[in-house]
């Protein structure tokens, strides 16, 4: 799945993760987190979900302060000291295709990742810089699109292979996470090509 954020720009590749997990790789407290939902809270849900443009729509409104729909607020009293040089954990795919003892130490090293951090980078994947900066290209195509056109495609429904979204847990996440979302499912088989935003070809 590849997660875009219109404000700052970020292009990640990695599963959503929107609420604490006991089992993430987390070396020092976090800072403590007041939710205090505003009563309009849901209505705001509902009527930002059925805009069907996302973040980069309340962009394109021409807001000038983030929405309370997006806000966290984090305790005043918490000292926590917070760590900026974790390692993300680098899985290395030389050799998988050949050498099995190998396969096997790529896919506990997967597992470890996914376990503890929820995400990690690939390297010596063979794929061409090529073929990484056209796909970046094509998601970036397809988010600055007119509103009309996205709208085409967004969806909340799990099984479509190609679908359009903003927030995968909207309903049930303390506060909206301030990014969009356009999700191509490769597994067990790719999506027809007919499916897809033609930007994204």
């Amino acid at each position: 799945m590849i997660s875009f954020s219109p404000c700052p720009l970020r292009l990640l590749h990695l599963p959503e993760l929107h609420s604490p997990n006991p089992t993430m790789h987390n070396p020092k407290p976090s800072p403590r987190v007041c939710h205090t939902h505003s009563p309009n809270r849901m209505s705001e849900v509902i009527s930002f979900d059925e805009s069907k443009t996302g973040v980069r729509g309340i962009l394109e409104s021409g807001v000038t302060k983030v929405p309370p729909l997006f806000h966290v607020s984090l305790d005043p009293t918490d000292t926590s000291p917070t760590d900026s040089s974790l390692d993300i954990p680098v899985v290395d795919l030389r050799d998988i295709a050949t050498d099995s003892a190998r396969r096997v130490e790529v896919f506990d090293r997967v597992r470890s990742a996914c376990r503890e951090w929820g995400f990690f980078q690939v390297v010596n994947h063979g794929i061409g810089l090529e073929v990484l900066e056209e796909m970046l290209d094509g998601i970036r195509r397809f988010h600055e699109q007119e509103a009309e056109e996205r709208k085409r495609f967004y969806c909340r429904d799990k099984e479509k292979k190609v679908r359009y979204f903003s927030n995968g847990k909207l309903f049930s996440d303390m506060a909206a996470h301030w990014r969009d979302t356009i999700s191509f499912v490769a597994n067990p088989h790719l999506p027809n090509t007919a499916e897809m935003p033609h930007v994204c070809r």
